[in-house]
């Protein structure tokens, strides 16, 4: 690197500090949008996702209780296949935009809001405490291999889903909301800074609605962004109550991951799926240390 580039990286990088010092004064004087919002746990930073000037969704207007409902006629494991692989396209391509910022000296544990601290479990079911950008490198390589596993998400005629496919779809989405509430809860800044709150924003209102509807995250695992779903009127009509469609009885599949490791499982690349984008997977095991690759977004 030559001195020119030295001092042009230096000159960025202040640049980059002084614009997300002017939002963070620009929206700590705003009012936030509920006076009853819960206050932030001792020694955690203000939630900066709760102030007024960010309350916004992407394509607000748009109905995505309805878009949530299972259509009539559609297998559930094909509209559980349909929004987990939307959700992972989503979030990964949101986190790609941050993740320069998320290194292993900023964020040595893997955080959420409420001092929440993930740990990852290995092939062996042992509690692993990494890094952030460790953590979400397990997890983006473990989804990514998971649904170009055609034994698990099949896209070929006549390949069923295997019996503990509705399993699997829970893991994954506990571990993408983990990623979310991570970077709700230690990327904000640099999101607003990118002007990429409002596609935020309607992910997690995405999620948080499929969620409503077919019961697929546990109540411990999202009560912590439980403020934001508030702020954003989530919850503003009345939740189904109905259960989930039954569904048709499927082969069992015994090369089914069954852990929060990402070592167990087929790791052979699917045809893309004939509904949506598949990534192109990186391969090889997770890094030991520093910033992992996270799988390119298309």
């Amino acid at each position: 690197m030559t001195c020119f580039s030295i001092v042009r990286a230096r000159l960025q990088g202040d640049c980059f500090r002084r614009r997300v010092k002017k939002i963070q004064r620009g929206i700590s004087g705003r009012k936030a949008r509920r006076k009853d919002k819960e206050a932030s746990a001792p020694g955690e930073d203000p939630k900066l996702y709760l102030e007024e000037a960010v309350l916004e969704r992407k394509h607000g207007d748009l109905d995505l209780r309805t878009l949530v409902e299972l259509p009539a006629g559609l297998d559930y494991n094909e509209w559980l296949a349909s929004h987990t692989i939307a959700f992972f396209d989503h979030i990964n391509l949101i986190y790609g935009t941050i993740s320069e910022f998320c290194i292993m000296s900023g964020c040595p544990d893997m955080t959420g809001p409420g001092l929440r601290t993930y740990l990852w479990f290995d092939e062996k079911g042992k509690k692993t405490k990494v890094a952030a950008p460790q953590y979400i490198d397990y997890v983006m390589t473990f989804t990514q291999k998971t649904i170009n596993d055609e034994s698990i998400f099949p896209t070929k005629y006549a390949n069923e889903f295997p019996s503990s496919f509705e399993s699997l779809v829970k893991k994954i989405l506990r571990l993408l909301f983990h990623v979310v509430a991570h970077m709700y809860h230690s990327h904000f800044k640099e999101i607003m800074l990118l002007k990429l709150h409002s596609e935020l924003n309607s992910v997690f209102t995405h999620i948080i609605l499929f969620n409503e509807r077919f019961h697929l995250i546990e109540d411990k695992e999202t009560e912590i962004l439980q403020d934001l779903a508030t702020a954003l009127r989530v919850h503003s009509e009345p939740p189904e109550l109905a259960a989930p469609p039954p569904r048709p009885a499927a082969k069992d599949n015994n090369n089914c991951l069954e852990s929060d490791g990402g070592a167990r499982d087929a790791s052979g690349a699917a045809p893309a799926h004939p509904h949506h984008h598949r990534h192109e997977s990186q391969g090889g095991p997770p890094p030991a240390g520093g910033t992992p690759a996270i799988p390119a977004s298309g």
